[in-house]
């Protein structure tokens, strides 16, 4: 791709602004740990949901979204719809929680849930697990999707290219550890809005353009189910739609959602979600901040991407199974005319910048909080120190990234081994027979499936480990048996003691247990509610692209009913009142 001199003039601006913006948050940052990793807990709920949408746009999502389409079309984006199922659960049920627990990272809430040395040992386990060990391994994941986009615009290679990564995430690590998380989030804020304006003017050029000929000539030239947004369910291979047996369908839609732990869609919520929970103002900007991420991220952005995408399968037939996620990149060369191509690299630099921002922040959250005491420290040596970790964690995520030439099996391999986990960190909010134990053996015991089933088995049973160990059969078997594992745990040791558990109670429902529970029935339906709100919106806003006017009309009126029904199950379900701290 060939750069102008306006192009480089949008890349510097952005970069300024970037570091602006960092270097105005450093005030924020007050010398504490609250100030530096959850932003003095001053976060207003338009900046914390900002931050957790940006977070979610990594370099490589556009990539994988053009595979998904160009495989199996619109419906092959369920692969991640069907998160929101989650997500909008923890936005309904766990957001007001979180915040009210009072805890720096969900590592430490370990220790505030359960009591004795066990509990300790998890926190700390978790805290090194989760905040270095995934870290790196993520964040090299995202400086390989960056490398294959720098590699197709510029062709750039070998030392040359790392050396480009290197100096983006060294950049990101400066205003990270400059300003603590209120950079972060306010980075991220600008950096989503340039990236998602990015992506809205790439669609319309491209779909615009003359080998498209607009909607009409995208929709001519495709076949009718690459337009289908809902799945089919069976093992049909007719078409290229999105089409699973029964058995995927149930894993998928039922049971992922809430069963396995994945990094950004935990179960009850976790990790840098949780992150920007406790970094709001109160309870209710926490729940708000979480609902409009559910909002945003499957509502709102999707669109662009897919119609780019679509568009690619029309103007790239030639590209192999393996290269249609480059379709993206490809379009964005041909059609983007000076200055636009500055705005598009900008666009993706900024998704990669507010993921690797927030998971440098949130790694050394828990290293500082759950590893390292804070309490050896003064306040300016803890941030001093923690922003020595950020830059640690820097240099290890580097290193992990110059080992690994594709992390795709990464993937499966997390999802599998969290598979059963889910369930227990949604349960332990409620039911108190749960321990320590008991979610150090939902932890332990995926991993030990897994490795039965993917090597054990195969290896020495061949035929039944085949069978065993394939998709989606492993995984309802990892959930299973992890689920029995740590339910058995529960109830066979000895559980915390009352006092503990009561002052659990105390903090976390004020109004008392038992009036919270009476809440449970309008936050299932609040939680219903807003899942229609957010896949009508979703369908509404393809089929008006798509110039469908009766399906359009029909989807109008269930986004108005799905608003009605959430905001009047909310406000019964109390989570909607103002709250303060």
């Amino acid at each position: 791709m060939v750069l102008t001199g306006f192009d480089f003039f949008i890349i510097i601006l952005f970069i300024l602004i970037t570091l602006a913006l960092g270097w105005y948050a450093k005030s924020n940052t007050n010398n504490t740990i609250e100030g530096f990793f959850l932003g003095g807990k001053n976060l207003p709920w338009y900046i914390a949901g900002l931050s957790m949408v940006a977070t979610t746009f990594a370099a490589d999502t556009p990539l994988a979204v053009t595979e998904l389409v160009a495989k199996n079309g619109i419906s092959g984006n369920w692969v991640w719809w069907n998160m929101l199922l989650g997500g909008m659960f923890t936005a309904i049920f766990y957001a007001q929680l979180w915040r009210r627990s009072g805890v720096v990272t969900d590592a430490e809430f370990i220790t505030l849930r359960y009591a004795g040395k066990q509990a300790e040992w998890l926190k700390k386990f978790k805290a090194i697990y989760l905040g270095v060990g995934m870290n790196a391994i993520i964040l090299a994941w995202v400086n390989l999707a960056l490398m294959a986009i720098l590699e197709v615009f510029f062709d750039l290679k070998g030392v040359e290219l790392f050396g480009f990564t290197a100096l983006a995430m060294l950049l990101v690590a400066a205003y990270s550890a400059l300003s603590g998380l209120m950079g972060v989030a306010l980075t991220d804020a600008f950096q989503f809005f340039v990236a998602l304006i990015g992506c809205i003017v790439l669609a319309i050029l491209v779909v615009n353009s003359e080998k498209i000929g607009g909607i009409t000539g995208l929709k001519n030239a495709l076949p009718k189910h690459s337009l289908t947004i809902l799945p089919s369910i069976g093992d049909s291979t007719e078409s290229k739609s999105l089409s699973m047996g029964l058995a995927s369908f149930i894993a998928i839609a039922g049971m992922v959602w809430w069963s396995s732990w994945y990094p950004g869609a935990e179960p009850g919520g976790g990790g840098y979600i949780a992150q920007r929970m406790f970094s709001t103002k109160n309870e209710k900007h926490s729940f708000m901040a979480t609902f409009f991420f559910q909002f945003a991220h499957y509502g709102i952005r999707p669109w662009p991407w897919i119609i780019v995408a679509l568009c690619s399968v029309v103007l790239y037939p030639e590209l192999g199974a393996n290269d249609t996620k480059l379709g993206f990149v490809m379009a964005m060369k041909e059609f983007l005319p000076s200055g636009m191509r500055g705005l598009l690299l900008v666009a993706f630099l900024g998704a990669y910048m507010s993921t690797v921002s927030t998971h440098l922040n949130w790694g050394a959250s828990y290293v500082i909080n759950d590893v390292w005491n804070p309490a050896k420290g003064s306040n300016h040596k803890i941030v001093r120190i923690s922003r020595w970790v950020t830059f640690g964690i820097m240099i290890l995520a580097l290193g992990v990234t110059t080992q690994v030439k594709s992390i795709s099996g990464v993937w499966e391999f997390i999802m599998e081994c969290g598979a059963g986990l889910g369930l227990l960190l949604m349960m332990r909010w409620f039911w108190f027979r749960i321990n320590a134990w008991a979610e150090i053996a939902a932890t332990i015991t995926p991993f030990i499936v897994y490795g039965l089933l993917k090597f054990v088995f195969v290896h020495h049973y061949p035929v039944l480990g085949e069978s065993l160990s394939s998709n989606p059969t492993s995984f309802f078997i990892t959930v299973g048996v992890t689920t029995c594992c740590w339910v058995l745990v529960s109830l066979h040791t000895k559980p915390d003691a009352k006092s503990h558990i009561q002052r659990f109670k105390s903090k976390i429902y004020p109004q008392g247990f038992e009036e919270f529970k009476k809440t449970i029935p309008h936050l299932f339906l609040a939680w219903l509610g807003g899942i229609i709100t957010v896949y009508s919106f979703l369908f509404l806003v393809g089929k008006i692209i798509f110039q469908e006017w009766a399906e359009s009309s029909f989807l109008l009126v269930s986004l108005i009913l799905g608003v009605l029904l959430f905001y009047r199950s909310a406000v019964k379900g109390k989570i909607l009142s103002i709250t303060k701290d």
